[in-house]
């Protein structure tokens, strides 16, 4: 697989992002997730965006820029996305595009959503959280400095749902969208196994 990190806006907790770009991998920022990309030393190779939220931060020589307009049917995150799916890339990381901005915030989130049905692989995490998207599937989940796991259905009944390895165990659960009750779980050993037969859920690791 090859893979690309997309840098979007929002808070990020620099100390608690351990993904981090290998030298091979492609590292697009969005807009003022260059910012964020900056704060944690790495590299860009590309900047897109309409360049409305970057403020008064200089770009570097040698960093491809692709302008977008202001008024446009996609944000700036979804048409990163696009630029590193054209190029070949079916692994993708999104670090940042979580923040203070709900429409924005769950706008990313509809993205795995669409990654999922295209067959890439793709995750989000800010370092307070890191998101998966899980859909008739099943996902192991390694512990790592992420206190809490939690489950979200995004169907309105979610069937079969079971989580192995975790304080609170769950098997062949039925969770609906009106009963979210799979919340502030926690992995007991190194790794959970968390999966659905029927539904498309949120997998949510949490820091708070």
């Amino acid at each position: 697989m090859m893979k690309a990190f997309i840098y979007g806006g929002g808070t990020i907790l620099t100390e608690n992002i351990t993904e981090h770009p290998a030298k091979d991998d492609l590292v697009i920022a969005a807009d003022s997730g260059y910012l964020n990309a900056r704060a944690l030393g790495e590299r860009v190779d590309v900047l897109i965006g309409d360049l409305d939220s970057l403020g008064s931060a200089s770009v570097p020589d040698g960093i491809e820029l692709i302008q977008l307009e202001c008024e446009k049917d996609c944000t700036d995150t979804q048409a990163a996305l696009e630029i590193a799916i054209e190029r070949g890339y079916d692994d993708i990381v999104i670090i940042g595009g979580l923040g203070t901005r709900l429409d924005h915030s769950l706008s990313s989130m509809g993205i795995l959503a669409d990654m999922k049905a295209r067959g890439i692989h793709c995750y989000i995490t800010n370092g307070y959280n890191r998101i998966r998207y899980l859909e008739n599937d099943s996902l192991l989940v390694p512990k790592t400095g992420y206190k809490y796991l939690s489950l979200l259905a995004l169907d309105k009944i979610c069937k079969g749902v079971s989580a192995e390895g975790c304080k609170y165990p769950l098997k062949n659960a039925k969770i609906t969208r009106n009963n979210q009750f799979a919340v502030s779980n926690e992995i007991d050993g190194n790794v959970a196994l968390v999966s659905v037969r029927k539904g498309a859920m949120l997998v949510i690791e949490s820091r708070d």
